[in-house]
């Protein structure tokens, strides 16, 4: 049995778990105001949010329900549009109303209930991150000017508040019905899980974490599959720091990363890496494992983690063992893995105050794309010298890249303008990149030898002609 709330509704369920929460939001309960768009996570007319407890606080993210099962709503409180709605117009309802920010009025929810999340967020309030947290939504008829002024009015209003109350302030000034406050202690009251039932996985059922690839790809075998979801287990999750390595759980979220005092202190351009991945609802939702075992031969976060040299933790059930992240793929969408292991956890050592670190990406977007290459590199320099070199790439070959040759070739040399040439043509030699729809296998191989100029003007600006 499935437990949750939903809006201001205690739901007990024994649907299939698989069930997509969209299809039970809109056919089972009739709330229409979230829509069927696209079912891939792009363009946020199904977002809703959900609010979870963690650390003993309430924390409420967005995501696109098109690509969530019901069994990850277990336990937690989802917001549609219509649970955001008061007597006459809330807040945000009306600045978009003034600003005549809505015109078809098909995406409209979409934006409601991501700026909604965004009022309960600990985000600083300005008219940068309120844009930040509707990055996941798209408008085809309204332009998108209107909407700025409607989130800077938004911003504004919320930027006011000085307390660490953000549901009490949501409330007090109509962002949000008052039911909200009551949802803390209603969580508590059915989450009747036990602690060592969550711990429990079993390897015999399609294991599930975030599901943002796994529906895109098999949404109707998911429906009707024994899933165990790999989100709701406490030892998958979390952020750990001991002496100079760092241990990431499996079901980690990249927002979860992208909040982590540990990333964000060892990686002081994180913010810009992550914004080359995906938009706001997805990587709320995706995890970091998933990512790895989707085996994408152009995976964003295999890309970052290959070139911190990661090692990956596999389970079965019964016994664990490693296997280093550049050595997981073994032929496009092989995995070097049994199919009743799952990444528990995955390690790897900070970089010092002596590393260096970049990631790059291109795609057709700037944002909110696959990758038509990525590459990462982490370098270590004592002296002037080059002591030791990773560069991952993606794109450029069947399965995500460690550049072996190119690597070992920065080792025990200074950096220099010639150095990075001869590098390029030696990476160059390493790959086998194809044509696609992402572009052709020249043009690919071009890309790869200007991301990795990009690495050394980022890091040393270094200047190329």
């Amino acid at each position: 049995m499935i437990q949750f709330i939903l809006n201001n509704n205690e739901i007990k369920t024994s649907l299939p778990k698989g069930t997509l929460l969209l299809d039970f939001i809109r056919y089972h309960q009739r709330l229409t105001g979230t829509k069927i768009g696209c079912r891939e996570g792009d363009c946020g007319a199904c977002s809703v949010l959900v609010g979870e407890i963690k650390n003993n606080e309430l924390y409420y993210r967005s995501a696109t329900s098109c690509l969530m099962a019901i069994g990850n709503a277990n336990g937690k409180h989802i917001v549609t549009v219509e649970g955001t709605n008061i007597e006459g117009l809330n807040f945000i309802q009306q600045s978009f109303a003034n600003e005549g920010a809505t015109q078809c009025g098909f995406c409209t929810p979409g934006f409601m209930v991501a700026l909604a999340g965004y009022a309960l967020s600990k985000n600083k309030k300005n008219t940068t991150t309120a844009i930040e947290a509707i990055n996941g939504n798209i408008c085809r008829c309204t332009g998108y000017k209107s909407i700025e002024r409607a989130v800077t009015i938004i911003a504004e209003k919320l930027a006011s508040n000085k307390s660490t109350d953000s549901i009490g302030f949501a409330i007090e000034h109509q962002f949000l019905p008052d039911y909200f406050s009551s949802i803390f202690n209603r969580l508590i009251s059915i989450h009747s899980t036990s602690k060592n039932e969550l711990a429990t996985i079993n390897t015999g059922y399609k294991l599930l974490a975030g599901g943002t690839d796994l529906y895109v790809q098999q949404h109707e075998t998911m429906v009707d599959s024994d899933i165990d979801f790999l989100v709701a287990k406490p030892q998958l999750n979390g952020i750990t720091q001991v002496g100079n390595i760092c241990y990431v759980g499996g079901a980690t979220t990249v927002t979860d990363l992208f909040e982590s005092n540990i990333f964000l202190q060892h990686f002081p351009n994180l913010s810009t890496h992550i914004k080359l991945v995906s938009s706001t609802p997805i990587r709320n939702m995706a995890t970091l494992a998933g990512n790895f075992v989707n085996a994408s031969p152009i995976g964003d976060f295999t890309i970052f983690f290959m070139a911190l040299n990661a090692q990956v933790i596999l389970n079965n059930g019964k016994n664990s063992r490693e296997v280093p992240l550049q050595q997981l793929y073994k032929g496009y969408k092989q995995l070097a893995k049994a199919e009743d292991e799952y990444i528990e956890q995955f390690y790897f050592e900070l970089p010092a105050a002596n590393s260096y670190f970049n990631f790059e990406k291109v795609c057709k977007r700037t944002h909110l794309d696959i990758a038509s290459v990525n590459t990462a590199i982490n370098i270590l320099i004592e002296q002037n010298v080059i002591t030791t070199a990773h560069i991952a790439a993606g794109g450029i070959g069947p399965i995500p890249t460690y550049l072996v040759q190119a690597s070992n070739f920065l080792v025990g040399k200074s950096i220099g303008i010639k150095l990075i040439e001869d590098c390029i043509e030696l990476a160059k030699t390493e790959i086998a990149p194809i044509s696609d729809v992402r572009g052709t296998a020249a043009y690919k191989s071009f890309l790869l030898g200007q991301l990795i100029k990009a690495h050394f003007i980022q890091l040393f600006g270094l200047q190329f002609n």
